[in-house]
C-alpha cells in the first residue's frame, strides 16, 4: 500500500472538512437531472457528490469546473446537501494547491484587469452609443477610481499572486 505524503493528507483533510454534508447523499440523481450544464457537458453532479471528500483526485477532475453555480441541484436535493457550496470550496482548495481550469484563469485575469469578468469590448461600446446609451454601463470598468479600489482589494487578499501561482 502506497503511503500518502503529509501534504496530500492535509489537502484530503481540507476536502473532507468541506464535504461532510455529501455523506448524506443517497444517490437519488435529482441533482444530475436538474443540472442544466449536465445536459450539454459531461458534468455529472451526482458522481462529484459521491467522490467528494474521498480522494484528492477530485482536484484534477475536469467536471469540478463545469458547474455554473445555478444552485438547481442544491435547491432540489431532498437531503439538503450544500452541493454547490461543496464544489466551490473544493475549487478553492484546488486553486490554493496550484490548480485552476484555464477558462476560470481567464475570468480571474479579466477580473484583475477590468474589475469584473465580462469587460465591455469596442463593438459593445459602439452598439451602446448607437442605441443612445452611455458608452459604458454602471460597472467598475466605467470608474477608474473604482477599478483601482477593486485592484487594491484583490491585491490585499493575494488574489493576483494566487492566480500567478496556478499558472500552467
Amino acid at each position: 500500500m502506497e503511503e500518502k505524503n503529509t501534504d496530500d493528507t492535509e489537502v484530503l483533510d481540507k476536502i473532507r472538512n468541506v464535504s461532510t454534508s455529501a455523506l448524506k447523499c443517497m444517490q437519488c440523481g435529482i441533482c444530475s437531472s436538474s443540472c442544466p450544464s449536465g445536459r450539454h457537458t459531461s458534468l455529472n453532479i451526482r458522481k462529484l457528490v459521491k467522490i467528494a471528500g474521498k480522494s484528492i483526485d477530485i482536484l484534477s477532475n475536469e467536471e469540478l469546473w463545469m458547474c455554473t453555480t445555478c444552485y438547481n441541484c442544491q435547491e432540489r436535493c431532498p437531503r439538503n446537501i450544500d452541493i454547490v457550496d461543496i464544489l466551490l470550496n473544493i475549487r478553492a482548495i484546488s486553486v490554493q494547491n496550484g490548480n485552476i481550469h484555464p477558462e476560470h484563469r481567464i475570468v480571474c485575469e479579466m477580473l484583475l484587469e477590468y474589475g469584473h469578468a465580462v469587460p465591455i469590448n469596442e463593438q459593445n461600446r459602439n452598439e451602446r452609443v448607437n442605441l443612445g446609451l452611455e458608452e459604458l454601463p454602471e460597472t467598475v470598468q466605467k470608474y477608474e477610481d473604482g477599478l483601482e479600489e477593486v485592484k487594491i482589494l484583490l491585491g490585499s487578499c493575494g488574489f493576483g499572486k494566487l492566480i500567478e501561482q496556478t499558472e500552467s
